[in-house]
């Protein structure tokens, strides 16, 4: 008997322990149960990928660090702000939509970005998850199902309504955490009284080189970082076999497993400071660069890095021009519903993403939150690049050389 009861406490142990790693929401999601509605798949092309290019670089730019490392996920930002359009009109909209897409429209975004993400692999050793969530207060604030329903069509947005009090920040705080396997657990310490309204968007990478460096092949090395110290750091070497050159910077792609995701590192010459290269760059420029690798062999070293990196994004997207949206006065987002308090506009857009490289591999996650208020108004020949002072990289998808991930490592 005694025996028994040892065995049941431990099972109940268990079972306690298990439900602790796994982050409860108690809100209801209220897409549970609802099918999103067939959508047609559209061949992406050079009018879509041209124009998320430049929006990656031009949002990098807005969100680069002159001081410290600097990384932003441009398609978890994207994605957020593509659902915000759905509830936006007018002169509001007018601008999501240039700064987005340059000529296309919200019904083609929506129609891009699905079968953009739909066609994203993710496999045992390459995995790549996207998830999508829409939070409104259940008091003073009425959804338009429409902006659900486009949302959950073309993003598989999940929807919740809930009080806004202490107990939501826990749950949309525990989605991302779920949303992103831990690397972010926490994005709110609480919900103003005028918030209505979270978008959210969470990506997560989890991916193996797709060859694995030795133990041999980690060695200490010399960065020289931002202010020009030196720095002792662990380097990781490896043999590439695609080469990059522009004008002004050499680098490398290093394939993951299974070849559908890539790591790109791009280091300037040495007379140009990493802040002029990335004021510089554009999104043909990165575009072009990737395209036109070189097969060549190079001798590659890689330090191994980790760190986090948050952002409130509403000065950078203005300067890229959205506007109105900010402004209580001028924000049209009518599309998304009615609050008792006033109009809606764009309170907040935070962002923190989180990377690790490492010998095995690369893990990285981002969050995006829209925090929405209302308120009365040669083969033979080889190469080297020893990334030994601040560089830039990118994670890219190998289909569109789009990058998912951007960042550069200034200093350790």
């Amino acid at each position: 008997m005694k025996k028994f009861m040892c065995i049941a406490w431990a099972l109940v142990l268990c079972a306690a322990a298990a439900a602790g790693c796994s982050p409860q929401i108690k809100a209801e999601n209220l897409m549970r149960g609802v099918t999103p509605a067939s959508v047609s798949v559209k061949t992406l092309d050079e009018p879509f990928t041209a124009a998320a290019a430049h929006f990656s670089i031009e949002l990098f730019k807005n969100s680069f660090s002159a001081d410290k490392n600097s990384l932003i996920s441009p398609t978890s930002v994207l994605l957020a702000l593509a659902m915000a359009a759905n509830g936006a009109g007018g002169d509001t909209l007018a601008q999501m939509e240039s700064v987005l897409g340059g000529e296309l429209d919200i019904g083609q975004l929506n129609e891009y970005l699905h079968s953009y993400v739909k066609g994203l692999p993710s496999e045992d050793k390459s995995k790549l998850e996207i998830a999508n969530s829409i939070w409104f207060r259940d008091q003073g604030f009425t959804v338009n199902q429409d902006f659900l329903q486009a949302n959950a069509d073309y993003y598989g947005a999940d929807a919740f309504k809930a009080a806004f009090d202490n107990g939501t920040a826990k749950d949309i705080n525990n989605w991302i955490k779920k949303a992103t396997d831990g690397l972010i657990d926490k994005m709110l310490d609480e919900i103003p009284a005028e918030a209505v309204m979270y978008l959210i968007n969470a990506v997560l990478f989890d991916a193996e080189w797709a060859k694995v460096y030795e133990k041999s092949a980690v060695r200490d090395g010399q960065f020289t970082d931002v202010k020009g110290a030196k720095q002792t750091v662990q380097f990781m070497h490896s043999s590439e076999a695609r080469y990059l050159e522009s004008d002004n910077a050499t680098g490398f792609i290093k394939p993951y497993a299974g070849n559908k995701y890539s790591f790109v590192a791009l280091l300037p010459a040495e007379n140009i400071s990493i802040g002029a290269y990335v004021g510089a760059l554009s999104g043909e420029s990165f575009m072009d660069t990737v395209k036109n690798a070189e097969p060549a062999l190079v001798n590659a070293a890689t330090p191994k890095f980790r760190y986090d990196y948050e952002i409130k994004m509403n000065d950078g997207l203005a300067a890229m021009g959205i506007a109105d949206a900010f402004d209580s006065g001028l924000a049209d987002f009518s599309g998304m519903g009615s609050a008792d308090a006033g109009n809606l506009y764009i309170d907040e857009v935070l962002h923190k993403a989180v990377i690790a490289v490492d010998e095995k591999g690369t893990k990285a996650g981002a969050v995006t939150v829209f925090s929405m208020r209302a308120e009365s108004a040669d083969p033979s020949e080889v190469k080297t690049v020893i990334l030994d002072r601040p560089f830039l990289y990118a994670i890219i998808d190998n289909a569109a050389n789009l990058p998912i991930f951007m960042g550069t490592v200034l200093t350790f």
